[in-house]
């Protein structure tokens, strides 16, 4: 068993692996900017470190003062949560280098799938169905270019290889701009990415965003724990998620997540992972896996009854599996709604005190944040402040109780999206369920 875990993240995610780990009865340090000494799981750690000034490159992206704070605590174990240096694969190396566990994917496994063209074969090769495309890095050859192009059927989509969160991406409908879109993602994912190599797809005009949990450990036995939905988004961000995915039979669960479990096994995955799909026309499209929790781990935990975050932990200190393919059996709904300290219509970030803060409660509710009455929203780092989580015996009970949370929740001081949400829930076409991805952005007009 993992004795002392170094959480290198801050916000909700921190204190949520906090929890999991005083659970388990390891002890925690807390790493932070000179801006979050005050947040709740740095105030509740066994031993807190500082690591640097606001900006997250001189704290949270700051390799070797994560390091420097886990060598002189003592610690174990490094856990990366999400964002930040959670798929960065030379840090995972470093991290083993330096002697500590890196609770996620061996760096190896994170650098095939963060490079989107060895995922997508990799994926093909493993059986997963992938969204037709160019089967590897665009070639320089213009004319094969264009006929490729013809051959997989206008509009197509030009993406980085090392692209993510909806940057270095570009849609073509026609020949007479899809050269100058490569040369432009091409530029754009250099300077961004610092790999400017592209590939081309078909580009679905009206998916949904439905993935898969999987769950690995270092002996080849790998599970799945269902699918979620994420498509109420905006500018490739979600803003709701649930599980399961409205109108997913039990038949496709069973085939997508064996294929998902499956290649894991095959790549010698371990720990927590997410294929992420396009659905449309009955059909799955492999995109991209994230080889990390994702902010909608709570979804699949209320209908699974498995704790994402302990199991991830557990495998990383060498433990199999506790769970078989036939234990996972999903048990009514759940949905989440993102909680961000923003304007509901401008989108514009609110930092600031929290004045007053009170939570929902009641059967099937639960939240995850880290802000607190008298907490003060620094304006460095992503404005999501909690997560808030509602289960149910179907997907209306879960609506029901979700609508109650967000009424019962309680936060002055600053602006939040909360009323966004609850207009969200009364729209007839989420209520019916099956959105596409298109659809937030074209109901706000954006």
């Amino acid at each position: 068993m993992i004795e002392k875990i170094l959480i290198a993240n801050r916000g909700e995610i921190a204190l949520r692996i906090q929890r999991a780990c005083r659970e388990l009865g390891i002890k925690t340090v807390a790493v932070h900017s000179e801006a979050d000494r005050e947040l709740k799981h740095v105030l509740l750690a066994d031993e807190s470190v500082c690591i640097g000034p606001a900006p997250s490159r001189d704290s949270y992206l700051h390799i070797p003062a994560i390091i420097s704070a886990a060598e002189v605590t003592d610690t174990v174990a490094i856990h990366p949560g999400y964002g930040f240096l959670s798929e960065n694969a030379d840090f995972a190396e470093r991290v083993e280098r330096s002697g500590f566990v890196f609770i996620g994917p061996r760096p190896d496994t994170i650098r095939l799938m963060g490079d989107k063209v060895s995922a997508i074969r990799a994926m093909k090769q493993a059986g997963v169905p992938c969204v037709p495309g160019s089967d590897g890095p665009i070639e320089e050859d213009a004319k094969q270019t264009l006929q490729l192009a013809r051959e997989i059927g206008y509009p197509v989509i030009i993406k980085a290889a090392g692209g993510g969160g909806g940057r270095g991406m570009r849609v073509v409908h026609s020949d007479a701009t899809l050269l100058n879109a490569i040369s432009l993602t091409k530029a754009e994912a250099g300077a961004a990415f610092g790999n400017d190599v592209v590939y081309m797809e078909k580009y679905l005009e009206n998916p949904r965003h439905v993935e898969f949990q999987v769950l690995a450990d270092s002996y080849g036995n790998a599970i799945h724990l269902c699918e979620r939905d994420c498509s109420m988004q905006r500018r490739h961000q979600k803003v709701i998620e649930e599980a399961p995915a409205p109108g997913i039979t039990p038949e496709q669960r069973q085939r997508i997540g064996e294929r998902c479990a499956e290649a894991c096994s095959t790549i010698g995955y371990r720990g927590l992972g997410t294929f992420e799909f396009l659905y449309q026309d009955d059909e799955f499209y492999f995109i991209e896996m994230n080889t990390r929790v994702q902010v909608e781990h709570p979804v699949t935990e209320m209908i699974t009854g498995v704790d994402v975050i302990k199991e991830q932990i557990l495998v990383a200190g060498g433990e199999r599996l506790r769970y078989r393919q036939s234990d996972i059996v999903p048990r009514g709904h759940a949905i989440e709604c993102r909680l961000n300290a923003e304007h509901p219509e401008t989108f514009m970030p609110s930092p600031g005190p929290i004045e007053e803060f009170h939570a929902p409660g009641g059967p099937g509710v639960r939240i995850d944040t880290h802000i607190y009455a008298g907490y003060v929203v620094p304006p460095y780092y992503d404005s999501m402040i909690g997560k808030l989580i509602a289960h149910g015996e179907d997907r209306a009970a879960a609506l029901a109780r979700m609508s109650n949370a967000l009424r019962e929740t309680i936060i002055q001081g600053i602006n939040t999206n909360i009323p966004l949400h609850r207009q969200l829930l009364k729209d007839a076409a989420f209520q019916q369920g099956g959105i596409n991805i298109h659809y937030l952005e074209k109901k706000l007009g954006l």
